[in-house]
């Protein structure tokens, strides 16, 4: 008998979908007839090209990317974004930022290298992160290059559920924790990135979907390899991609599509099933009185859920028997402490009940 496997819930890497994996592990000596491991194609060759194309084509339906915008696969994450993204879209002049967790803090810092940052907005206070102030108290300059946000928090659990208004200033979002968890309308954003390793694939892969009218202004010390014009010109293969996480990203994509939940299909079905897990989760964490969670409500994130014992002293015992219980990885990030339970996609609903029934259960014993 195979012994199932454990829930991941892992904040990245993180789980990837156990149909993926298996395909993977079918084609990894000789993909489709060719002879060849995708680790070992020529990312010129014909094979790879098919991949990378693919891959395109259904990020492009499933998010029903414009015409006008293009998609871009390279390295570095969301981390080598931070720069990338003033290299090439603030002309060296302003930039305003909102920071609403770690991750935009980490962003605006580093922008500050390459241009004028303008705070337009910050959730921090003596709590930390939990929340989003009113988009309409924002102070954005009308002359800013292009306005940031982070629209999922990975460490503190904030997500955007609205698309903020930028005033005309073009919006720049790092979506790496919630991408493709969800429908989006792209036309409403300038460039979209995000690091794969979430909801799309492994570690190694970034994505960047940008309009076009903004390539073309990078720095002049920016690496070209980091120039959106020269990836963009270059198909993504101005130097080798990363051809096996664009592969595993390939094989997700397809998945999602072949999604079905409560009479939807595709990403509609995959936000609908998100939906469920977080209002079970979080219907089960605001039940007790043993846990606690502290995001407004109105920002909870669906993809990381953020926790804490209000016995700390509990949380060794808690870490222990969630292992034991084949419930992995639900440590928080040791800047906020406490629990996480990242969510993602391939988490399957039953994943989720799994943990509520271990939740309940811990508190009967130590509550």
């Amino acid at each position: 008998m195979v012994k199932p496997r454990p829930y991941n819930f892992s904040a990245g890497p993180a789980a990837i979908p156990e149909e993926v994996l298996q395909q993977a592990a079918d084609e990894m000596l000789d993909w489709h007839g060719s002879g060849m491991s995708v680790m070992e194609m020529s990312h010129r060759g014909p094979q790879f090209e098919s991949i990378i194309a693919q891959a395109e084509a259904d990020l492009r339906e499933l998010l029903q990317i414009p015409d006008d915008y293009a998609v871009l696969f390279m390295q570095g994450g969301a981390i080598a974004e931070n720069a990338i993204i003033p290299l090439n879209l603030s002309r060296g002049a302003k930039a305003d930022y909102v920071v609403t967790g770690s991750w935009s803090q980490k962003s605006q810092l580093e922008a500050r290298k390459y241009c004028d940052v303008h705070l337009s907005a910050s959730a921090h206070d003596d709590q930390g992160y939990g929340s989003i102030p009113d988009n309409a108290a924002w102070s954005i300059r009308p002359d800013a290059q292009y306005l940031h946000v982070c629209t999922n928090e990975t460490i503190d659990g904030v997500e955007f559920h609205f698309v903020p208004d930028s005033h005309g200033v073009p919006l720049v979002a790092d979506m790496s924790s919630h991408l493709l968890s969800r429908r989006i309308d792209v036309s409403r954003y300038a460039c979209i990135y995000g690091g794969a390793q979430k909801n799309i694939g492994p570690a190694g892969l970034t994505l960047v979907i940008i309009r076009r009218d903004l390539l073309g202004h990078a720095l002049p010390h920016c690496p070209s390899a980091f120039d959106y014009a020269v990836v963009a010109a270059n198909h993504s293969m101005f130097n080798t991609p990363p051809t096996y996480a664009i592969y595993i990203a390939g094989l997700v994509l397809q998945w999602i599509k072949r999604q079905r939940f409560e009479g939807l299909s595709g990403l509609a079905a995959v936000e609908s099933r998100n939906i469920a897990k977080a209002h079970l989760l979080y219907d089960a964490l605001d039940a007790s009185e043993l846990y606690e969670t502290r995001v407004a409500r109105d920002c909870r994130s669906r993809m990381n859920v953020p926790f804490h014992l209000r016995d700390t002293a509990l949380n060794a015992a808690f870490l222990q028997g969630a292992e034991g219980a084949g419930l992995l990885q639900l440590k928080g990030h040791k800047s906020v402490g406490g629990m996480r339970a990242s969510i993602y996609n391939a988490m399957p609903l039953e994943g989720v009940r799994a943990l509520v029934d271990y939740l309940k259960d811990f508190e009967k014993r130590h509550g």
